[in-house]
C-alpha cells in the first residue's frame, strides 16, 4: 500500500488546493486586473529588460518540477512541514496583496517610466524595498513545505534568486537612471534661472514628473 503525502490526500488535499487557488486568482486580480483597471497616466519609456518574461517562464517551470519532487518523494519532508507551508503560503500571499494594495495604481508587473509617478515609503516599504517580492519569496518556501520536498524547496529558493534577483537589478538600474535624470532636471532649472523667466515653473513641474519611476516592487 502506498502512503500519499498529506498535500495529495484527504482534508490535506482540501487545504492545498484551496491555498493553491487562492494563490492563483490574488495573481489575476490582484495583480494583473485591478492594477490595470485603477492605472492613469502615460507611460514614457519601458525598461523592462525581459524580467517579466523570465519571472513567468521560471515560476511556470519550477512549480511544475515542485509537484513532481513532492509526489516523488524527492528529498521527503515530515507532515508537520505541510502544515507550515500551508501557513506561509497564506502568509506570503497576505504580504504581496498588501504591498500592492499600498502601491495602488502605480503597482506594475513591469519595470517603466511613469510621468506622475511618486516614491512610496509607507507601511511595508519602510521595512523592505521590494516588500511584494518578499511575499513570493515566503510563498514558494510555503509550497515546498506543503509539498513536503527538500528538492521542491531548494529549486523554488533557486528560481527566485535567479529571476527576482535579476528583476531588482533591472528595478535598481531603472531607478538610477531616472534618479541621474532628475537631477539633470534640477541642474537645468538653477542654469535656465540665471536668466529671469526663461522657464517657466509649470515647465519644470512637468519635466520632473516626466522622469518618476514606476516599478514593480
Amino acid at each position: 500500500m502506498v502512503i500519499l503525502p498529506v498535500f495529495a490526500s484527504g482534508l490535506g488535499l482540501v487545504w492545498f488546493d484551496t491555498s493553491y487557488f487562492v494563490w492563483i486568482a490574488s495573481e489575476l486580480f490582484g495583480a494583473v486586473l485591478v492594477p490595470r483597471l485603477r492605472r492613469r497616466g502615460a507611460t514614457r519609456v519601458k525598461r523592462d529588460r525581459g524580467s517579466g518574461a523570465l519571472i513567468i517562464f521560471t515560476v511556470f517551470i519550477s512549480i511544475i518540477l515542485a509537484f513532481s519532487f513532492g509526489y516523488a518523494g524527492i528529498g521527503m519532508l515530515p507532515d508537520w512541514a505541510f502544515y507550515l507551508g500551508f501557513f506561509l503560503m497564506f502568509l506570503g500571499i497576505l504580504v504581496r496583496q498588501w504591498a500592492i494594495a499600498v502601491l495602488g495604481r502605480f503597482f506594475s508587473l513591469t519595470v517603466r517610466i511613469a510621468e506622475d509617478h511618486r516614491v512610496v515609503e509607507k507601511r511595508p516599504y519602510r521595512l523592505v524595498r521590494h516588500p511584494s517580492y518578499t511575499g513570493v519569496l515566503i510563498t514558494f518556501i510555503g509550497l515546498a513545505l506543503a509539498v513536503q520536498s527538500l528538492g521542491a524547496l531548494l529549486v523554488l529558493l533557486g528560481v527566485f534568486s535567479i529571476s527576482y534577483g535579476y528583476r531588482m537589478r533591472v528595478e535598481e538600474k531603472a531607478t538610477f537612471r531616472a534618479r541621474r535624470r532628475l537631477r539633470q532636471l534640477h541642474e537645468t532649472n538653477k542654469t535656465n534661472h540665471t536668466i529671469p523667466h526663461l522657464t517657466s515653473d509649470a515647465t519644470i513641474r512637468h519635466r520632473v514628473l516626466s522622469c518618476k519611476l514606476e516599478v514593480h516592487t
